[in-house]
């Protein structure tokens, strides 16, 4: 019996989600008193680096490194029944979303998405996760013999403390894809906003787009992504692929500073697991203060910018 972790990666070179998935993984693991075995599909360079995060060994199955979810799903699912995988543990990301359903039917195995606690095994197999945007826990008590699991991000932070080890080449059957790709075009941009641990996000408070400089200001000196509300992305002031909240990106940061936002709940519902919120706008009523861990009461024109430059002057000196 084992655990299988799939690490994600981008580019042949895994994602900061696949060394949190490992980590997670390699302590439940522990807990099953299982080997922790990590499986990449496609050529993946910095594979072996997953040993440092906790997988015992690392598989790695020759595919195409566009994703499929169909053909990808297909391979992992034959690799976990050929080590004997008890628990399957992927990333909660848009990846692991179309991977995780497909799986479960695959092998016959119950499914908790988008958990955020280790498995409770003292009375049978309970893992937690939010439900209701958030705003409470579920306990999810899976009685199959196979069990998936995806894991929210930015909820169990890598950890390296072990060595690199040796990839082991797998060879699962390969179907040929019912879809092929033949190119992709992304988005300049250095850092993807799930995958972010700081963001700057602003909304229509900035009054038009001659104004985002000055939120990009902060951004940089901060060294943060950005990102908007829907309003903002709907009437092309910024691209769709930064709009966070309920019905655009999900995201749970460390760091999310909300900038003439003022809080629907849609919007709230993409953001509030991120650890530390703090919201500047200059009514006091926003619905937005509910939810912030820190507040600015103030003229974003006037606030953001001495932020910037106290956080210049800050990095500056250290």
């Amino acid at each position: 019996m084992a655990l299988l972790v799939y690490a994600e990666h981008q580019d042949g070179t895994c994602k900061k989600a696949a060394f949190e998935a490992v980590t997670y993984a390699r302590k439940a693991a522990d807990a099953l008193s299982m080997p922790c075995i990590a499986l990449t599909v496609g050529e993946v360079s910095n594979a072996g680096e997953l040993g440092k995060y906790g997988a015992n060994r690392v598989l790695q199955a020759s595919s195409s490194n566009h994703f499929d979810g169909q053909l990808h799903a297909g391979q992992i699912a034959q690799v976990a029944k050929q080590i004997d995988a008890k628990v399957v543990v992927l990333s909660h990301t848009s990846i692991g979303k179309a991977l995780a359903g497909r799986l479960a039917v695959l092998l016959n195995a119950g499914l908790a998405s988008g958990v955020n606690s280790l498995p409770e095994i003292s009375s049978g197999f309970r893992v937690k996760r939010s439900v209701y945007s958030g705003k409470a826990l579920a306990t999810c008590e899976l009685t199959s013999d196979i069990k998936v699991l995806s894991v929210m991000g930015n909820t169990f932070p890598a950890v390296a403390d072990g060595t690199a080890v040796e990839v082991e080449q797998v060879d699962p059957i390969a179907h040929t894809p019912r879809v092929t790709v033949q190119s992709v075009d992304k988005e300049p941009g250095s850092v993807p906003l799930p995958e972010a641990e700081l963001v700057v996000s602003g909304g229509r408070g900035f009054k038009g787009p001659e104004n985002w400089d000055i939120l990009l200001q902060l951004a940089e000196a901060l060294g943060a992504a950005t990102a908007c509300s829907r309003p903002v992305a709907d009437t092309g002031w910024r691209p769709h692929h930064e709009h966070v909240g309920q019905t655009g990106v999900a995201i749970r940061p460390n760091l999310y500073i909300a900038i003439g936002i003022s809080g629907a709940i849609q919007h709230l519902g993409g953001v509030n697991n991120s650890k530390t919120i703090v919201v500047i706008n200059k009514d006091p009523e926003a619905p937005f203060f509910k939810a912030a861990d820190y507040g600015v009461v103030g003229d974003l024109f006037e606030v953001v910018p001495k932020l910037t430059e106290a956080v210049k002057a800050y990095k500056g000196s250290v």
